[in-house]
């Protein structure tokens, strides 16, 4: 298990794309995070403000509600979870405002699976 201290990582994934979450999920589970993972960006809201994630991967496109919205929400019901945002398209305005308003990383899809492991397991650690 992946564990900072004594305490497991608790990771929650959203991502409107089924097959994304289910890649991410096998991804993160196979080095011993706790995922859980979501495809309702209100579900993952009501989720995160009772539990308070450690860490919370968003993609950014998402038809009901944008990653940047669900960041900014985030933010309010569950200040310490760190964010990462996950994106198909790297658009630098974007980007730019995801960092502004305090995500830790920001990854393209399709980011190699190392790459992205030790991104996570860095702001991971920046946590605690």
């Amino acid at each position: 298990m992946v564990a900072l201290g004594e305490k497991t990582v608790a990771v929650c994934l959203l991502d409107d794309d089924p097959s994304i979450l289910k890649a991410t999920s096998r991804l993160l589970d196979s080095v011993g995070w706790k995922v859980q993972a979501f495809t309702d960006p209100v579900e993952f809201l009501e989720h995160a403000a009772m539990h308070c994630p450690d860490l919370a991967v968003i993609d950014v496109l998402m038809p009901e509600m944008s990653g940047l919205e669900v960041q900014t929400r985030l933010r309010r019901v569950s200040p310490s979870t760190r964010v990462i945002l996950l994106t198909g398209k790297d658009d630098p305005s974007v980007r730019r405002t995801a960092i502004n308003q305090g995500a830790s990383a920001f990854f393209i899809k399709g980011v190699r699976s190392g790459e992205f492991l030790a991104g996570v397991k860095a702001v991971a650690d920046s946590s605690n």
